[in-house]
């Protein structure tokens, strides 16, 4: 058994589960035994074992329990903070949170690759940015390459787009926290680009990040490999021609 008989509800449960936005805080320490370092080094072992499990089994034969055994924890320690396996692996793929919450590690890396070394701050209003070729090639890399790079990623990532298609609480829950976060980031990298002249200030960037992720998803499921730096810039070059 993967899931406890609760983790299918319908109805309100489900729908409370659509909120969900990661594990809760741990509970208030007692007097002289400060709670929050243990139950956070709990949840890591968790998360942590959560990788390790998709390395050796594959999303399909995951199970809580195995997650359990390999973490050292109760399964209903698991099932205390994530209402299925599905949200282990979401929380495991998307790592430790930032300050301000939950950073997916694949939307930091483009936005730091788009707006970071390679390219230069947005202009002022009305001032034309000089082009820098390389900019938009290595965000965009960077984005497709490393959305699927990390550990745990291609299995995870394979198994929780069809638990989302097969159930539509977790369908909400994976499109806030991940492919909302991503789509910004993206959307963010393209801008940029048509301000630096890259791609044709006109172009519909909606359609084209629609395009992407399209090509993301696609590689992924058949099992072919990253982009890298060099497809990154035919692919960019490829963008750039389409949209002038």
């Amino acid at each position: 058994m993967t899931e406890r008989p609760e983790a299918r509800a319908s109805g309100p449960a489900r729908t409370a589960r659509a909120t969900h936005t990661g594990p809760p805080g741990p509970a208030p320490a007692g007097p002289g035994r400060p709670g929050r370092p243990r139950s956070e080094a709990v949840r890591r072992a968790i998360l942590e074992a959560a990788l390790a499990e998709l390395d050796r089994k594959g999303y399909a034969a995951l199970t809580v329990e195995g997650i359990a055994a390999t973490a050292g924890a109760g399964k209903q320690t698991i099932y205390r903070w994530w209402p299925s396996k599905a949200e282990v692996v979401l929380d495991a793929l998307l790592g430790p949170p930032g300050p301000g919450g939950s950073v997916p590690a694949g939307a930091a890396q483009a936005v730091a690759a788009g707006a970071g070394a390679h390219a230069r701050p947005m202009p002022a209003a009305g001032v034309p940015e000089p082009a820098e070729p390389e900019a938009f090639p290595a965000g965009l890399a960077a984005f497709l390459g490393g959305a699927v790079r990390g550990r745990g990623q291609r299995e995870g990532l394979a198994g929780l787009l069809a638990q989302a298609l097969l159930d539509p609480g977790f369908a909400d829950v994976f499109r806030e926290r991940f492919l909302l976060p991503r789509q910004a980031a993206l959307a963010g990298l393209l801008e940029r680009a048509a301000a630096r002249g890259e791609i044709a200030g006109e172009a519909d960037r909606d359609l084209l990040a629609e395009l992407l992720h399209g090509l993301l998803w696609h590689r992924l499921l058949l099992g072919r490999p990253p982009l890298d730096a060099p497809a990154g810039r035919r692919l960019a070059a490829l963008l750039g021609a389409a949209s002038g």
